[in-house]
């Protein structure tokens, strides 16, 4: 395959004039993902990475949420060693309670519970933290609304606990689904949906640390189906009770990060976008054909020969889509994560955790490629990231949390 770079680069000489004024709000290893709300409803949103929440607008201010605690699965003191790992894997915000407050929900490292952390609407003291997930399985679990209620559910997998802890890494039995909360009592335990059942094929494939998960309307039914990496699962018209969705097999890559349906080209039908392997290397969006096909075309390179360019990288652990350029087009926001494994693991470890954004452009002619536009060489992405309005220009902004720390970033 011939390299990417000449065509990389000449689409980056016509790039449209987009930059951001980048701010440093710690250098702590304290969480691999973040949120943003306004959590103290004094009309600025306000950054949540770890125990910890930085007020805005300046971010300069910090408050912790939550105390030290004990983590039987986990390190248990922050700042972390950026060579092991937090137990803040990815975090949210949400109104969970409808009392008009902002709450988080955090997933621990893969295979922990979910919890959520109860806004105190403004009171001192710690958030009341609630269980409302025992095994939140995956490295890309998010939130979605998988039913059309208009209220998200917790996309992720779930395994049983073994006896013996060599098998699976401690889990078997798994399962792909998403778990339901009762909004009548939202902070309850959740109910888990399978999609599948549990088998011995299964059981290989679905455990905690299975990367690549994600939702969208691949068939354009107006149902969310889930993504994994080796297909689709087609959500049927009837999900009252649990059962087997349909299987749709397509070679989505080794297992990246968050994964997504998205019309790339304007055509009609969704496609869908991912990143190949999350140690690794690639991006990719998956054209949908007509018949239901899928053909790979390739916007970062699967090998380190074929990211030898300024805009490759490795390691696309966290990925979002977003409408960066105010073009109506949602673009692609990634990047590189930083000592996923530590500073000796995965591919080029060392190498510079980058921040880039792919502007989407179509030809008109049923085309579409991504330009790509790096933001920064110093920050990265973890395993989550964040995209929104952080002011009132409409421009979307972004902020990041990894092992090399916290970063706003400000649309100029």
């Amino acid at each position: 395959m011939r390299s990417l770079a000449p065509l990389l680069l000449a689409a980056a000489a016509s790039a449209a004039p987009v930059a951001f004024d980048k701010q440093t709000v710690t250098k702590d290893f304290v969480a691999e993902g973040c949120a943003v709300a306004d959590f103290n409803q004094d009309g600025k949103p306000d950054v949540a990475a770890g125990r910890y929440i930085w007020l805005g607008p300046d971010f300069k201010n910090r408050t912790a949420y939550t105390p030290e605690r004990d983590n039987p699965t986990g390190p248990n003191k922050t700042p972390y060693n950026p060579i092991t790992y937090s137990d803040y894997f990815i975090q949210y915000a949400h109104d969970f309670n409808g009392d008009g407050w902002q709450d988080i929900l955090v997933f621990g490292l893969p295979g922990d519970p979910a919890y959520v952390f109860v806004n105190p609407k403004g009171k001192e003291g710690d958030w009341e933290r609630h269980n409302i997930f025992d095994v939140a399985d995956g490295e890309s679990p998010s939130l979605w609304d998988m039913n059309g209620d208009g209220k998200p559910e917790l996309l992720c997998h779930t395994s049983d606990a073994v006896k013996d802890p060599k098998r699976n890494k401690g889990r078997h039995g798994g399962q792909f689904g998403y778990a339901e909360i009762d909004w009548n009592n939202p902070l309850a335990k959740a109910r888990f949906r399978p999609i599948t059942s549990k088998s011995p094929a299964n059981d290989q494939k679905i455990f905690k640390y299975t990367h690549g998960y994600g939702a969208g309307d691949v068939n354009g039914d107006g149902r969310m189906d889930i993504l994994e990496k080796d297909g689709w699962y087609e959500q049927p018209a009837d999900t009252s009770k649990d059962s087997d969705w349909k299987f749709h097999a397509a070679p989505f890559g080794q297992g990246g990060a968050q994964m997504y349906a998205y019309d790339v080209d304007g055509d009609g039908i969704n496609d869908v976008i991912t990143s190949i392997k999350a140690h690794g290397y690639g991006l990719s969006w998956f054209k949908q054909g007509k018949d239901g096909s899928f053909t790979e075309q390739v916007i970062l390179g699967k090998t380190k020969e074929e990211n030898s360019h300024p805009a490759g990288f490795s390691q696309l652990h966290a990925v979002q889509l977003a409408d960066v350029n105010g073009d109506g087009l949602l673009d692609i926001v990634t990047g590189k994560r930083r000592w996923a494994h530590g500073p000796k693991g995965d591919d080029e470890p060392m190498a510079d955790p980058v921040l880039f954004w792919f502007e989407l452009v179509r030809d008109g002619k049923g085309g579409a490629k991504y330009v790509p536009h790096q933001i920064d060489r110093e920050s990265g992405v973890g395993t989550q990231f964040w995209t929104g309005k952080l002011n009132q220009d409409g421009k979307p902004d972004i902020v990041t949390a990894n092992k090399y720390g916290v970063f706003v970033f400000t649309q100029k």
